[in-house]
């Protein structure tokens, strides 16, 4: 159990100390990631920026995640996809893709867009069930960062074995055998506001 995000960040700062010196681009993964990217790009004394995702969520199910999307259109679907129409599944892809865009057009004036290319890129998230949201932001910066490092709190095996298949390292604090949701391991794992995804990103 972490007792809260800040918890995950600073052993993940620990574990990732090996790259300070290096002057990496922090990647969070809007909003959880957001404050675990700050306390990361701060102790490793590099850049934070956001890279954009969002889940693809079942239709008439939204709380059942299939797949992400990337604000560039990368888009990775899982096999439970496939038990919905392609029609269904396109539609809601689209309604994310939108709303990407529009976080996008809030972030940029108080954070331009920072370039990967030749950086060592580390994606940060608070978790992972299916992989699916941090392998689209891998495959977003796949060939123009140097090296790709996926940074989780907790993840489920499987989640795992997907992200070491594209990333050139993965670090996760704990890969639970039972996993349901992220939140079950973490104390406070109260909902990040725009307000204070804003404020850190300005910082």
């Amino acid at each position: 159990m972490f007792r809260d995000r800040l918890d995950a960040a600073e052993q993940l700062a620990e574990r990732l100390a090996h790259l300070k010196g290096s002057n990496p681009l922090v990647l969070a993964i809007p909003r959880g990631g957001v404050p675990m990217g700050r306390y990361l790009a701060d102790a490793l004394e590099g850049e934070l920026d956001v890279v954009l995702v969002r889940k693809i969520r079942a239709p008439g199910s939204p709380e059942f995640a299939i797949g992400a999307i990337s604000e560039d259109g990368t888009m990775k679907l899982d096999e439970a996809a496939s038990h919905f129409s392609q029609t269904a599944v396109e539609r809601e892809a689209e309604q994310q893709r939108k709303l990407l865009q529009q976080r996008r057009q809030r972030y940029s004036p108080v954070r331009p867009p920072i370039p990967p290319e030749g950086r060592v890129v580390v994606i940060v998230d608070d978790g992972s069930a299916t992989g699916a949201t941090m392998e689209a932001a891998l495959q977003t910066l796949h060939g123009r960062a140097a090296r790709l490092v996926a940074a989780l709190g907790v993840a489920s095996p499987s989640a795992v074995t997907r992200l070491e298949a594209i990333a050139d390292e993965v670090v996760c604090l704990d890969v639970p055998q039972r996993f349901m949701a992220v939140g079950q391991f973490y104390i406070d794992f109260g909902q990040v506001e725009e307000e204070e995804v804003m404020e850190l990103l300005g910082e």
